[in-house]
């Protein structure tokens, strides 16, 4: 009997995780003491710390909040941090979490609009290499003044959409028809089996633009990703000094990203090019028209409604008339009130995919606690300003770059900045150089963790959505798709931050 419930608990720790996954982790955590009473604290905080990008790195196989929660939670009950620390951390990073539960829940309200200009924009553009920077283009727009995660999530939205409507029509049904597994190729008529792997190539391409788009806008404004505004927090930063401060660096990454976009399209490389075939169009444009006729005077003043906050959003935003989080809750006020959602379960929905993370920065800030209270990245920090002033801001940027291609960029982020931040109230650096310095981390954890889905929120989100195995877009394939942007922008970011300084 003892035996059966040892392997149901085994079975039910950490879920459907690998068990070499479950083994590594009760590994971390029984070796975490024995490593502290042993070789003291600094060697079993930085062990700590590694473990913790393990998590970070391997998000695909567990969410890292469980098993980062539990090496956060063994680090405060063997004295790594203080529970006083943790909760000092997150009081001082009270205005990322309320970014991240009231903004990302305000712009979800917002869903419909954003469809309407995806929508619009797919159907009405026939060149390819237009359509895919109008796309990357609004994703950048949209980004730089609202949530990436929810810009990605009407791009998966539209495509599931359409790619749902061609399967049925491609498997010899009925477009009206609502019950179609439109994962299940059995259907499928041998004719359209061409235009449905070409359909798939195009959605790729389109979905792969936009999800860049988003980190080409993110990383320009204090709201566009949550380590902006984490950074522009500690700097003293307002909306319109963060814009002008990264403009000398995000302008020229944002040209250089919009470029790449349109060569990708004129060479066909890396996976990129493919068209939208004439029939697939045709239909799609034919559902589009029945849509339309489905529309009410109901469902336009909820569009117009959704169009006037969202203006109100950017002049919020742009003359700072609240904090970020509350200007978030307004909006959720608004759009719900005059749009008719009053139900709590329905408001619910909107907090789904901003809580999850928002616990997961929490984790985040006790490890951070556990790096301040042993001063693990000091020396480190020291040993850079050590160096020749003009190389700082470079050494920082790749610093930045390389773990937040592996790991999450908030979280890299975060130490960063704390450390650089207690370097310059010591006096030990000017305003100016600390104001570089924090360029060159913003755009550091922005710009090369578009390598990999691990460092980008967004691209995590495109990946483990129900489109991605629709249109065959694995890790691998998503990595080798983004290859040509991570060169290219980091490129670009490097230079300019090396500019910037002089």
């Amino acid at each position: 009997m003892s035996q059966t419930l040892t392997k149901a608990l085994m079975r039910n720790f950490l879920g459907n995780s690998p068990i070499w996954y479950k083994q590594a982790v009760v590994g971390f955590l029984i070796l975490n003491p024995i490593l502290l009473y042993v070789v003291g604290p600094a060697v079993t905080g930085w062990l700590l710390i590694f473990e913790f990008i393990f998590t970070l790195a391997l998000a695909l196989k567990c969410y890292p909040l469980q098993p980062g929660g539990l090496l956060a939670i063994e680090a405060v009950l063997i004295g790594l941090a203080s529970p006083e620390s943790v909760y000092h951390e997150v009081a001082g990073n009270l205005e990322v979490i309320l970014l991240l539960m009231f903004m990302v829940a305000g712009i979800y309200f917002m869903k419909s609009m954003l469809l309407w200009v995806f929508t619009l924009i797919l159907l009405k553009v026939k060149s390819k290499s237009t359509l895919a920077l109008l796309f990357s283009l609004s994703a950048a727009f949209l980004s730089a003044f609202l949530d990436a995660l929810t810009v990605t999530a009407v791009l998966i939205s539209v495509g599931v959409g359409f790619y749902a409507v061609y399967h049925k029509v491609a498997s010899g049904k009925q477009m009206e028809l609502v019950d179609h597994d439109h994962s299940d190729d059995g259907q499928v008529q041998e004719d359209k089996r061409s235009d449905l792997e070409t359909f798939r190539a195009f959605l790729r391409s389109l979905l792969m633009h936009g999800a860049v788009g988003t980190a080409l806008g993110g990383v320009c404004t204090l709201v566009g990703e949550p380590q902006n505004l984490l950074i522009a927090q500690k700097a003293g930063w307002d909306f319109v000094e963060f814009f002008k401060l990264m403009a000398p660096v995000t302008m020229p990454v944002l040209a250089a990203g919009l470029i790449t976009c349109v060569l990708l399209e004129k060479s066909k490389i890396f996976g990129y090019g493919a068209r939208l075939p004439r029939s697939v169009r045709n239909i799609l444009l034919e559902y589009a028209l029945e849509q339309d006729k489905k529309q009410t005077k109901r469902d336009h003043a909820i569009l117009i409604v959704q169009i006037l906050v969202a203006i109100f959003l950017v002049l919020a935003l742009a003359f700072h008339l609240a904090e970020v989080g509350l200007i978030g809750l307004t909006v959720i006020v608004l759009l719900t009130a005059f749009n008719g959602i009053t139900e709590e379960h329905q408001i619910g929905h909107a907090f789904e995919e901003a809580l999850p993370f928002t616990a997961l920065l929490v984790v985040f800030f006790t490890i951070v606690s556990v790096i301040h209270e042993q001063h693990l990245f000091q020396p480190i920090i020291h040993a850079v300003l050590a160096m020749e002033e003009s190389r700082q801001p470079g050494l920082f940027f790749i610093a930045n770059g390389v773990l937040s291609a592996i790991s999450d960029n908030v979280f890299v982020a975060t130490v960063y900045i704390n450390e650089v931040v207690d370097v310059y109230k010591s006096g030990d650096i000017s305003r100016e150089h600390f104001d570089s310095l924090a360029i060159a981390i913003n755009t550091g954890t922005n710009i090369p963790s578009v390598a990999t889905p691990n460092g980008q929120a967004a691209f995590l989100f495109l990946l483990t959505s129900a489109l991605a195995p629709l249109i065959r877009l694995s890790y691998g394939r998503m990595v080798w798709m983004a290859l040509p942007y991570t060169v290219v922008m980091s490129g670009v970011a490097f230079t300019m931050v090396l500019v910037k300084l002089h």
